[in-house]
């Protein structure tokens, strides 16, 4: 005779079992969602809506924030996000090794990469534009490397929502761009800051 204990486990109690492991695997190679998405979409709403409140969308300010005080309240809110994010890729980098370590890797210094390339190129040609259209430059150009790079990484993880949350940040981004720098910002702030958020509870609700 044997005990309880000494059972052998039921093929759906195994089957049961394999798929908590594999969900707890799955939450380890994506990382916290929340933690990846959420602190730029906080960062967003705060800094473009900022400079939404500075444009306008007729070209009249509709609060007295300057374009510099703008820039500061977004580049000091995406440090803070920019820290958050990377716990929580440093988090989820710890669970893999060999070829996805690298992909990682290289996948970061091309982040850092496009972003110093859109510092130069905007820094040298703004001073030839008018502040509105300087605006856009650094914000087109910022969120143009923000969407190539969620598409690429969704391609080389084979991640979709990924994939998909690039692609909504280009159309956005398109769409701000061609209707002006009050549109944009507006836009950006409300589909991206307010997008980034959602997504981020959504896809931690998913993968848990």
């Amino acid at each position: 005779m044997t005990s309880d204990d000494d059972q052998v486990a039921s093929p759906e109690e195994m089957l049961r079992v394999i798929e908590e492991q594999r969900a707890a695997t799955a939450r380890w190679l994506h990382g916290d969602p929340l933690l990846l998405y959420a602190p730029w979409g906080v960062a967003w709403l705060l800094g473009f809506t900022a400079f939404f409140l500075h444009y306008g969308l007729e070209g009249h300010p509709y609060a007295p924030i300057s374009q510099m005080q703008a820039l500061a309240v977004l580049m000091g809110a995406q440090l803070v996000a920019g820290a958050v994010a990377a716990f929580g890729i440093v988090r989820m980098s710890k669970a893999v090794r060999g070829d996805d370590t690298a992909r990682g890797t290289m996948y970061g210094y091309a982040w850092f990469a496009g972003m110093m390339l859109v510092v130069v190129i905007a820094s040298r040609v703004s001073d030839l534009l008018p502040p509105e259209e300087s605006g856009l430059v650094w914000g087109g150009a910022s969120l143009m490397v923000v969407a190539v790079m969620h598409m690429a990484g969704g391609a080389i993880w084979l991640n979709w929502p990924m994939f998909f949350i690039g692609a909504w940040v280009a159309g956005v981004d398109a769409v701000g761009v061609l209707l002006g720098a009050g549109w944009h910002a507006l836009l950006t702030a409300v589909l991206l800051g307010g997008g980034f958020i959602v997504a981020g509870l959504w896809l931690r609700r998913r993968y848990r």
